[in-house]
């Protein structure tokens, strides 16, 4: 059990590093790159005087915004007498790279880049330094009020001489001052509401300096990890249905707190618990994990590492030397890419996971449409019957997709009415009706196109008064047939990535 907790923290800490570096530095992987111009997205913690210089910040649940704090609530159920959390609070310090050349009133002026005699070109950049505090506490001193933990980095400067006198790269860094406070409270027998919440505090000389000025006293892609010994945290996204309510209750800003680890194997059906935690400013979904088949960072988890390895591959060498020069991460990528083996560039092409077993077509029943190749199957004619009421395609409905195990993209549309558009029986023998949004104003061209969204029929509710059943009319002539569940098999394609 030891092993499988340690294996599986070390697999969460590879995704909090994904998070910890994510659009650090994009491909082209150079400074003159437009995208690597405007960086540091993410859970970027400001000092407070900027960032409510127009006013209070609005809190959300993604670090997309700045901010000059995260907080993070999760429900906490104790297994034992004496359990303990720890808590990792992790994030980027800016550090300055500037190159400065020999010669000046001061010994040396800074300039952009400079080449050497050693034909290598040094360019001035941002980089970054990682900070981490761990703090260790146990029940009692959590419900003692907790304890709060300076968690900011010391200011701080490096010099690199460059060969034969031609100058020098400075390395500097300001100071970051910020304390992270963590608590509990009761909510029940064995049952506590944990808070870990971080906060900038420092000030800014100049709350109306431009955002580039103060980013050397931020937390840039502020995250927190958190291990329970004793104890489980309760999945904030999917809890049990019957830590619903309490679940609801837990406020989080600026971050997404998800279970981390490897998913449990089977389940009791009531809800997601585990002994790790990752609260980070980007939406992940519950254990989270780096494929395996991935060879390193990129820095671009929106991406596909088989298409960034293939793009690097096509760099010319003028725009390889400027990446080498931009920062040393973007050289150890261009390392990787040449000198990887064939047979680890294959493993990136794709890997099919946990596909689902078959089930047995029922007796006299297909187990797969196709148009025109099934007769006892027809989508624009079907209908099933939900509540009672007969629904096929020009059937209206108010959808309601499930709090547990809905897509969080069907959660936004909770409420909404809509019409069914075709009745899908998958290979599993699951019935979902294909809808489009009565109040999309691109309903219309989603019909035309066969672009639908997908619930099962216990996720609507008939409405009064919606029209009979029937087919929509005939499709328009060359138009692709809409794609349904049964052509997504119950697998995922992963492409190498986070």
């Amino acid at each position: 059990m030891v092993d499988q907790v340690a294996e599986d923290w070390a697999r969460l800490g590879a995704v909090a590093d994904a998070v910890l570096y994510e659009g650090y530095l994009l491909y082209p992987y150079r400074r003159s790159s437009v995208k690597n111009r405007v960086r540091w997205q993410f859970g970027v913690l400001l000092p407070r005087n900027w960032v409510e210089r127009g006013g209070p910040v609005t809190p959300g649940i993604s670090g997309s915004a700045d901010s000059w704090y995260q907080r993070t609530e999760c429900l906490l159920r104790v297994r034992s007498a004496d359990p303990v959390v720890r808590v990792r609070v992790r994030y980027l310090h800016l550090q300055r790279k500037q190159v400065e050349a020999a010669g000046g009133d001061a010994g040396y002026r800074p300039v952009e880049s400079l080449r050497t005699a050693d034909g290598v070109t040094r360019l001035s950049f941002e980089e970054a330094v990682p900070r981490e505090t761990e703090l260790v506490l146990d029940l009692a001193e959590l419900l003692r009020g907790g304890r709060t933990a300076d968690v900011g980095a010391p200011a701080g400067a490096e010099y690199e001489p460059l060969p034969a006198g031609a100058g020098r790269i400075v390395r500097r860094r300001r100071e970051v001052r910020a304390r992270t406070t963590v608590l509990a409270e009761p909510l029940a027998p064995g049952l506590y509401r944990l808070c870990v919440r971080t906060e900038n505090t420092g000030e800014a000389a100049d709350p109306g300096e431009p955002r580039g000025a103060v980013l050397g006293q931020a937390l840039l892609a502020a995250h927190t990890l958190l291990a329970a010994d004793g104890a489980e945290f309760v999945s904030p996204a999917d809890p049990p249905a019957s830590l619903a309510g309490q679940a609801r209750g837990c406020r989080n800003a600026f971050t997404f707190p998800v279970l981390g680890g490897a998913p449990p194997e089977s389940g009791d059906g009531d809800g997601a618990t585990g002994p790790l935690l990752l609260s980070a400013p980007i939406i992940l979904p519950d254990h989270p994990q780096v494929a395996p088949e991935s060879p390193g960072d990129l820095h671009d988890a929106a991406e596909i590492d088989e298409i960034l390895t293939l793009r690097t591959m096509l760099l010319t060498d003028e725009e390889k030397a400027e990446a080498r020069a931009t920062d040393a991460r973007a050289a150890r990528i261009l390392d990787r890419v040449e000198t990887m083996p064939r047979e680890v560039f294959e493993r990136l092409h794709g890997t099919i996971r946990s596909l689902a077993p078959s089930r047995p077509p029922e007796p006299d029943r297909p187990a797969w449409w196709q148009e025109g190749g099934d007769d006892g199957l027809s989508p624009a004619t079907d209908t099933v019957s939900v509540a009672g009421v007969p629904v096929g395609a020009g059937s209206r409905v108010r959808l309601c997709p499930r709090g547990r195990g809905a897509d969080a993209q069907d959660m936004f549309l909770d409420g909404r009415s809509a019409r069914v558009a075709a009745v899908f029986h998958d290979v599993g023998g699951d019935v979902h009706l294909a809808v489009t949004v009565d109040d999309d104003p691109a309903a219309e061209l989603h019909g035309w196109y066969g672009r639908f969204h997908y619930f099962r029929t216990d996720e609507v509710e008939p409405l009064g008064g919606a029209d009979a059943p029937g087919p929509p009319g005939p499709p328009r002539p060359g138009a692709p047939r809409p794609a349904r569940p049964a052509d997504r098999p119950e697998g995922e394609r992963s492409d190498a990535h986070a």
